[in-house]
């Protein structure tokens, strides 16, 4: 449940008592951080503490109803079921002679794009071993170019355009002068399972799997509450533009920075929780995640939440910013490159993507799992599992498989640890499981899954082929375990590493 908190009462702000500042470089990616609370300290690797006070002025533009404690401790509630990671980021060599050589990273991770830039998610047995919070180090990464190196103490987000008031933010202000808002969101690629379409016929992009999708607690000031400090917004104002601080090739010129734009109403809805994120996981964001400040959109596909966040820009008009209009598009399957720079569909508004639509994956059994076939395990159920998440803040309500493709399907038990807002939005993955005869199981030919929202949006039975591969979401199929028939085998055999993942 997200959380409200007048800094007067419990809301803190970063006091950097040393001299030396909080760099990207100190922050700690290896520990799992704790709830902060005023008077916690920070200790980041090789940097000076960061101490959290409490701010000693009330919050500016900001009118939602004062939250109770129980509100409050749902986000404790799920940083204390935050379990630490298995290898502790570290430097990689793979990064050496490049401009994030710097940057700590986890070993687990698995690297799609090569050396530079750097993108990865998490394996899913791992992320899902995890459960509902991920820790931020095995948090999915997409970057489009180098991590840009941040201090907290000079970092200032410049809020202009059409506001009555423009103003230029530091991050004391961010993180002590506006109420603080903190839930879990769940953040997804809409590129998510990519290579199942370039599997079938090549896309523009990089092989994505199904793991580009992690859930973090996050914690920021509502930008609704930014812009009203700012005096509120002139007629005739519609969107709010973001730029981050990335110095990337753009259209292949250089000199550009990642942009995009939402809509106003959004931005200024009190349901919507748009919020500029000063936190992750209680403690500072990773540099791969947008230290010292981003964008978070609940609902809203990742590309609108800008990382490394320098500008807002208020306009009539979206962005014109180049990753704005070549990002985030589902054209229609006919149009390859050369149609879509000829006729301009990169700038049809009805091919954009902003929510995210209801998508499921199957993470049990993994590709690889091994199931012993025995007199024992043929009369026992095998458990089938996976994760489901939706757009909008709409809830995932039914979750069905099939073994027998789609002539009959088994609904699923559905597990959703996140509790619904104030406003009944849910902005999180949840987590469905079934269990099926194993004697079914060597009758099938694949397993598929498909999740339902409080809609009745549901998924696709086939994947629907479009330039960028974006919004693949048909039903995730998954090919059944690899049996093994081992009555024959003796007691040891059957111990051996092959029964279990292969």
């Amino acid at each position: 449940m997200g959380a409200c908190v007048e800094p007067t009462h419990f809301a803190t702000s970063l006091d950097l008592g040393s001299p030396q500042p909080l760099l990207a470089t100190d922050v700690d990616a290896a520990m799992a951080y704790p709830p902060l609370a005023p008077g916690h300290v920070l200790r980041p690797a090789g940097g000076s503490p960061v101490r959290l006070v409490s701010s000693p002025h009330k919050a500016a533009g900001g009118d939602d109803e004062h939250p109770d404690r129980h509100e409050l401790s749902g986000s404790r509630y799920y940083l204390r079921h935050l379990r630490a990671v298995e290898e502790p980021p570290a430097r990689d060599p793979r990064d050496e002679g490049t401009a994030d050589a710097w940057v700590e990273r986890s070993p687990s991770l698995l690297r799609l794009t090569g050396r530079h830039p750097f993108n990865a998610e998490p394996p899913l047995p791992l992320l899902t071993r995890h459960g509902f919070v991920t820790p931020a180090p095995l948090h999915y990464v997409r970057n489009h170019g180098a991590v840009p190196r941040a201090d907290w103490t000079t970092w200032t987000v410049e809020v202009t355009g059409l506001v009555r008031r423009p103003a230029r933010l530091a991050m004391a202000d961010l993180a002590g002068g506006f109420r603080a808002l903190e839930l879990p969101v769940t953040l997804a690629c809409s590129s998510g399972r990519r290579k199942e379409q370039n599997m079938a016929r090549k896309t523009l992009g990089f092989n994505w799997g199904p793991g580009a999708v992690s859930t973090s607690v996050w914690r920021g000031a509502p930008l609704r509450d930014v812009l009203r400090r700012c005096g509120g917004v002139e007629h005739g104002a519609r969107y709010v533009c973001f730029e981050g601080a990335d110095d990337l090739p753009g259209g292949g010129g250089g000199g550009c920075t990642y942009g995009t734009s939402i809509a106003l109403k959004r931005d200024m809805d009190p349901t919507m929780d748009v919020m500029l994120a000063y936190m992750q996981n209680g403690g500072p964001l990773l540099p791969d995640h947008g230290f010292p400040v981003r964008l978070i959109v609940p609902g809203c596909t990742a590309g609108r939440m800008v990382k490394w966040l320098r500008r807002i820009v208020v306009t009539t008009t979206e962005s014109d910013n180049y990753y704005h209009y070549r990002d985030n598009r589902f054209l229609p399957s006919h149009v390859d490159v050369k149609l879509a720079d000829a006729e301009g569909w990169w700038y049809k508004p009805e091919y954009v993507i902003n929510e995210l639509n209801v998508n499921s994956v199957i993470t049990t059994p993994g590709h690889g799992d091994i199931l012993p076939i025995n007199a024992a395990t043929t009369q026992s159920a095998y458990a089938v599992r996976g994760f489901a998440y939706s757009g909008a803040g709409k809830k995932v309500t039914r979750v069905e498989v099939t073994l027998n493709g789609g002539e009959t399907w088994l609904l699923c038990a559905l597990d959703h640890p996140e509790k619904p807002t104030k406003f009944g939005k849910y902005w999180c993955w949840c987590f469905w499981s079934v269990d099926v005869e194993v004697a079914d199981l060597l009758a099938s030919r694949e397993i598929a899954v498909r999740a339902w929202d409080q809609s009745l949006n549901t998924q696709p039975e086939n994947l629907t082929w479009n330039l960028m591969a974006r919004s693949n979401t048909p039903m995730a199929a998954r090919g059944r375990p690899l049996f093994l028939y081992c009555d024959a085998l003796s007691d040891s055999d059957h111990n051996h590493p092959r029964f279990g993942r292969e």
